[in-house]
């Protein structure tokens, strides 16, 4: 039987336009679709979502980091997106999100190789935060003798109540929080309020219906240039957010104001911290490491082995980001009933003893939580050999 070649030459031509359609259909398809290679990958922002003036998951009020993100993102032409964490964990909070992969940013960080360097890198500084003197207004305070016969409120384990402890001219009105200070006050109970400036700008602005003057202070451990921190693997990154920085100068000053962030001259004040012999406040390249040799000889008895540099370095990065809360920076402490630097003069031959018990067992009664869950026996050794640099005699 011979084919039919007018029927199978119709087929071929079906078939071939049915190829045809199917291409052109399918390049409509490709063209309207997206191309993820060619999409903006988002600037990842860290952010705690409760957390204002800095920042909040409310779209109303975002916070002042928040809209700085926004603004960088939109520079850099990309979208943003945000990993919430909470903020109150310190470095802890930077190990988990940044370093830990799951943002590319953080806004807000210290600018200091001190704080995590070099894990951590930084931009160019946006803003100066720290510290404030709350007054009414025209009552400018000029620096520490301004505070003489004042009743001042300060916040409890912070570095103004340090810098003021040793002065019996003036009267301290222990608070623990911005928000206690500012009610302080208020109330007439404080003449003024010596507290975290950021805070107690936004309740000013948000509260109190820009009742009060407010003055940014600086000197150690009072101010600090605050940046945005990246992983150390992110230096294109960083340095393509350095490079727009200087573009958003005006809007960083106009959220500053929109917060209530303070602004203007900051009043100069001495030194913060009285520094025990043979420790530092961290200031400075390596410091610290050529004193440990010189403490770590008269260690109490029962501590045979000297701790070595690295040890005290470990354990003084674990205290200041977790038990400087409460025990101050690099463990100095105005209130002698959590001032570890007596741990020695209090309990000799048992310290150790009752350090490792503390911190497995917690004191809750106390307020002094657990913290077995948290570092292992290694890190409770490391925050140990730094507690045993710093121990000083008693005052009494």
């Amino acid at each position: 039987m011979r084919p039919n070649h007018s029927e199978s030459g119709k087929s071929r031509h079906r078939a071939i336009a049915g190829l045809v359609a199917w291409a052109a259909a399918s390049a409509m398809i490709a063209s309207a679709a997206p191309s993820h290679a060619d999409e903006a990958q988002p600037f990842r922002l860290c952010a705690d979502p409760t957390n204002l003036p800095f920042s909040s998951d409310s779209p109303s009020q975002p916070g002042f980091y928040v809209e700085i993100g926004r603004a960088l993102a939109q520079a850099l032409g990309q979208p943003i997106a945000y990993d919430w964490y909470k903020s109150y964990f310190g470095k802890r909070t930077v190990r988990v999100t940044l370093l830990g992969k799951q943002c590319d940013a953080m806004i807000g960080l210290p600018r200091s190789e001190d704080f995590m360097g070099p894990a951590v890198i930084f931009s160019g500084a946006f803003a100066k935060e720290g510290y404030a003197l709350v007054t009414a207004k025209g009552q400018a305070i000029g620096g520490i003798d301004g505070l003489k016969g004042k009743r001042v409120a300060v916040q409890f384990a912070s570095t103004p109540q340090n810098l003021l402890a040793s002065r019996d001219d003036i009267q301290k009105v222990t608070v623990l929080s911005p928000e206690e200070g500012m009610q302080a006050l208020d109330q007439g109970k404080a003449d003024v309020a010596f507290i975290w400036g950021p805070v107690a700008g936004w309740l000013n602005k948000t509260s109190y219906h820009d009742r009060y003057q407010i003055e940014l202070t600086e000197g150690e451990g009072l101010s600090w240039d605050a940046a945005i921190g990246f992983a150390k693997t992110s230096t294109e990154l960083r340095d393509r957010v350095d490079a727009v920085l200087p573009q958003l100068q005006k809007t960083i000053a106009d959220l500053a104001v929109k917060y209530g962030l303070p602004t203007g001259q900051p009043v100069r004040f001495g030194a913060a911290l009285a520094v025990p012999a043979g420790t530092t406040t961290g200031t400075g390249t390596g410091a610290g490491v050529t004193q440990v040799a010189s403490v770590v000889a008269t260690e109490a008895k029962g501590d045979a082995a000297a701790p070595s540099a690295e040890a005290v370095g470990t354990g003084k990065e674990i205290f200041n980001g977790t038990c400087a809360h409460c025990h101050g920076p690099d463990a100095i402490q105005s209130e002698r009933k959590i001032d570890l630097r007596l741990l020695r003069h209090r309990y000799g031959d048992e310290m150790r003893e009752k350090f490792w018990t503390t911190v497995h067992e917690g004191r809750p009664a106390k307020g002094m939580p657990s913290w077995k869950d948290v570092f292992t026996d290694d890190q409770f050794d490391s925050i140990y050999s730094f507690l045993l640099t710093v121990q000083a005699e008693s005052n009494d």
